[in-house]
């Protein structure tokens, strides 16, 4: 049964989302992303103290898509 809907506001649409009014069927967003990162650089907190006397990282990936995720459409995304 459809909705009467009064005013809506949209203030940001970023990657996989979805912006929906009205009736629907199936909703999936999909997405995939890689990163990378060196030693201490995801370390969250109040008194963090990191030692890290050589640290290297590697970015270099042979793969062509690491996460061959296929929406429902059959259109590929990376």
């Amino acid at each position: 049964m459809p909705a009467i809907v009064g005013s809506i506001k949209i203030v940001n649409v970023g990657p996989s989302s979805i912006v929906h009014i009205g009736d629907s069927i199936q909703l999936a967003p999909q997405s995939a992303s890689k990163t990378f990162a060196g030693a201490g650089s995801f370390n969250t907190g109040d008194s963090v103290q990191n030692y890290n006397a050589v640290s290297s990282t590697v970015t270099y990936d042979s793969d062509i898509a690491d996460a061959n995720a296929v929406s429902a459409n059959g259109v590929g995304v990376l």
